[in-house]
């Protein structure tokens, strides 16, 4: 890979990001890259966290993979604040940094959408551009999302912007926005820039859901881009 470290972020919270790092690890470690994946910050539960450490059997302690976390179910910044605890970027990129030297390939996921803040005076994008990730933008594929995607892919600095993957997750039922969208972003990002994500079950993030040739398809394109 060009790059050691990939970026999952997306247009909100709650959006599929953490089952498509947890595969993405999952498929990289099937293929024999040691692989890290990392959500360095988290508030109102670890829940993502958790499923990342199940993702690398055992690679990473859930400390190392979510060393910030806060109670409040709040953006990042405001939940530190109520415990009156600072999450500095200086920090989190040391932390990062010291992982990726164990590994070949690291996965770090955000909070919630991209400039959602972090920590004092950062956000994902603060992170990407600092560690020189390829992001990867994660948004659920309903009606709205054109505009939250754009406007995500705006958000990134351009040189980083030309390149950065779009993934769509599947709604449980498509309807005629979600099978629409696709074509409809591809013929203004590129075709090879937006991909599909199936609709998975609440177990999808397991092993099993890399037997689904879509989303193995999914997964290399991304490895590929």
């Amino acid at each position: 890979m060009r790059c050691p470290f990939l970026f999952i972020t997306g247009t909100d919270t709650g959006v599929g990001k953490t089952v498509l790092t947890s595969l993405l690890a999952r498929h990289l470690r099937e293929r024999g890259v040691s692989v890290a994946a990392l959500k360095p910050i988290c508030s109102g539960g670890r829940a993502d966290a958790r499923m990342l450490h199940s993702s690398l059997d055992g690679a990473l302690t859930l400390d190392e993979i979510n060393p910030w976390h806060f109670c409040a179910p709040l953006v990042p910044l405001l939940a530190a604040r109520r415990e009156r605890r600072r999450v500095e970027l200086a920090n989190v990129l040391a932390h990062v940094r010291k992982i990726q030297r164990r590994f070949d390939v690291v996965l770090v996921e955000g909070a919630g959408g991209l400039l959602s803040s972090l920590g004092e005076d950062f956000d994902a994008r603060d992170l990407i551009v600092s560690l020189r990730a390829v992001p990867i933008i994660v948004s659920p594929n309903r009606l709205g999302v054109v505009n939250h995607v754009l406007l995500t892919v705006e958000a990134l600095p351009r040189v980083i912007s030309r390149c950065a993957p779009v993934v769509l997750m599947s709604p449980r039922r498509p309807d005629l926005a979600s099978r629409t969208n696709p074509r409809f972003l591809a013929g203004i990002l590129g075709p090879d820039r937006v991909l599909e994500f199936p609709w998975l079950s609440v177990a999808g993030t397991s092993t099993r859901a890399l037997e689904n040739i879509r989303v193995r398809r999914v997964l290399d394109a991304l490895l590929a881009s």
